[in-house]
């Protein structure tokens, strides 16, 4: 969280975002303190300093614009881990707009939020609500999905149709599929296929997923798998009906028919059975990432089955009433069967190729492997770095306990001398228990230490030696307003360690 707000109002909403997780030690900082780290002696920022501050760094209070986009650029450009990372900033303001324009996604604000940051942005949300941005990444990976439906099945078609038409030509001297059916099957695969397979609603299931990484492929590994699994289908069963098609459903052949003879139901099958292979794989498309369920949630989509049909119902008009201008036969119902039989099978085709992995599965099952025993050993260093955690907390819990009772100490003189007549010489006040370590003084909040101010009083002038009444019962100790002042509400100790930010006010 980077704002211009007081450090300690910025640490409380951060704690009460989550920004600030407890059991972990995180970063707050100030802009001065953050330039400190990150600058040298000259004033240039080094990125190899504000890669050691920047991993831990949840809370920078007191900033300036400059600082966003240092920040920005910083993360960036950092090295840190093996891949880039990805920035996303969030802003309504004008100081925002640099910041916004370096983040690889900028959200604005569309009623709060400033002209110059809506055009320095990427998305705008329109209702100023964060939620929206779930929504947001949701459509995005919907529109990626979409894409990628749509290649698989027009990759498929386009691979097919092209063998079919170049073998056919060279081996028969007459291409199976004439210019007109190409013509609709074109108009099957670029303008339905797109209208059907682009429409799909985004559910909660996508913001289960990982997201990709910049430099993925757009066409995955499953992708490719299912392109030429289902194009070796179809081009067996073309080619199987071109060839010994005539003897299997008895009927005259087709290849070698005169130039100007009527259409033959021999080459009428073969379109037919091309038509309904890519219907039925249209089905096999709505799903890019592997899943066996091919109809879920099919009838959320309304325009992907009224496409479907209406294809169906106009390629059953092309056959049966076509006639010379499609190049088509009326076909018999047995045909009409064994052309739907043999579409049907490119559904149970997909899942055959569901449960056969990807390419190049063994040298991914070799990394996989790498992977796996690198995470074995990365566990037994987690458990190591665990152990000393536990120390390191203990420490801190001793010195925050201790820190405490030395506070508590201090309010009961500091209740003694109000009532009982003029506080006691400084030396007095001294010999009491030992000074906190230099540890206590971090973990506490920043030049608000009651050492300092007990330090500053030595330096002032000394006090007249004067005899203290007899002392009286003390009153309970209101340990529980310290405690809040220390920065743990009733008197908790606090769970993470906020660094730097001194000057920013008693709390």
């Amino acid at each position: 969280m980077v704002t211009g707000d007081n450090l300690n109002t910025a640490r409380a909403i951060a704690a009460k975002c989550g920004i600030l997780p407890p059991g972990e030690e995180w970063l707050c900082l100030e802009g001065r303190e953050f330039n400190r780290r990150i600058r040298n002696e000259k004033g240039e920022v080094e990125q190899e300093r504000l890669d050691k501050v920047w991993p831990k760094l949840r809370v920078l209070a007191r900033s300036s614009p400059t600082d966003k986009h240092t920040l920005v650029k910083g993360i960036i450009d950092s090295t840190v881990g093996e891949q880039r990372q990805v920035v996303a900033v969030t802003g309504d303001g004008t100081n925002d707009g640099p910041a916004l324009k370096k983040a690889d996604v900028g959200f604005a604000m569309g009623i709060a939020g400033t002209d110059v940051a809506k055009e320095a942005s990427d998305i705008i949300l329109t209702d100023d609500n964060f939620s929206s941005i779930v929504k947001a990444v949701m459509w995005g990976r919907n529109v990626y999905d979409s894409i990628s439906k749509f290649l698989q099945f027009q990759l498929t078609v386009n691979v097919v149709a092209v063998v079919v038409a170049f073998t056919g030509a060279c081996i028969t001297q007459d291409s199976p599929l004439k210019a007109v059916q190409m013509l609709w099957v074109n108009l099957i695969m670029d303008t339905f296929a797109s209208l059907a397979l682009a429409t799909e609603p985004p559910t909660e299931a996508l913001l289960l997923r990982k997201p990709y990484g910049r430099d993925k492929p757009l066409i995955s590994r499953t992708m490719l798998k299912n392109i030429l699994g289902h194009a070796a289908y179809q081009l067996v069963i073309i080619f199987t009906l071109l060839f010994v098609g005539e003897l299997l459903l008895d009927m005259d052949s087709g290849r070698q028919a005169p130039l100007h003879a009527p259409p033959s139901e021999h080459y009428t099958v073969i379109f037919n059975t091309f038509v309904m292979m890519q219907l039925f794989n249209e089905i096999n498309a709505r799903k890019v990432h592997g899943e066996r369920n091919v109809f879920a949630g099919i009838f959320a989509n309304p325009i992907f089955c009224s496409i479907v049909l209406g294809t169906f119902a106009i390629q059953v008009a092309i056959v049966q009433f076509g006639g010379k201008p499609f190049s088509c036969s009326p076909l018999s119902a047995e045909q009409w069967l064994w052309c739907l039989f043999l579409g049907l099978g490119e559904l149970l085709w997909g899942q055959v190729l569901a449960g056969v992995p990807g390419p190049r599965c063994g040298a991914w099952q070799g990394v996989a492997g790498r992977g796996r025993r690198d995470a074995e050993a990365d566990d037994d260093v987690d458990d190591e770095a665990e152990a000393a955690g536990e120390g390191r907390r203990g420490q801190v819990l001793w010195v925050r306990g201790l820190s405490r009772l030395q506070t508590q100490m201090r309010v009961v003189r500091a209740f003694r001398s109000s009532l009982g007549g003029p506080p006691p010489r400084p030396e007095a006040r001294g010999g009491g228990a030992p000074p906190p370590p230099p540890s206590a003084a971090v973990r506490g909040h920043a030049g608000h230490s009651p050492h300092r101010r007990h330090r500053r009083r030595e330096r002032g002038p000394p006090q007249p030696q004067q005899q203290p009444p007899p002392p009286r019962p003390p009153p309970p100790p209101p340990a529980q307003p310290r405690d809040r002042a220390l920065g743990a509400p009733g008197g908790a100790a606090r769970s993470h360690v906020c660094l730097g930010g001194g000057g920013g006010g008693t709390p």
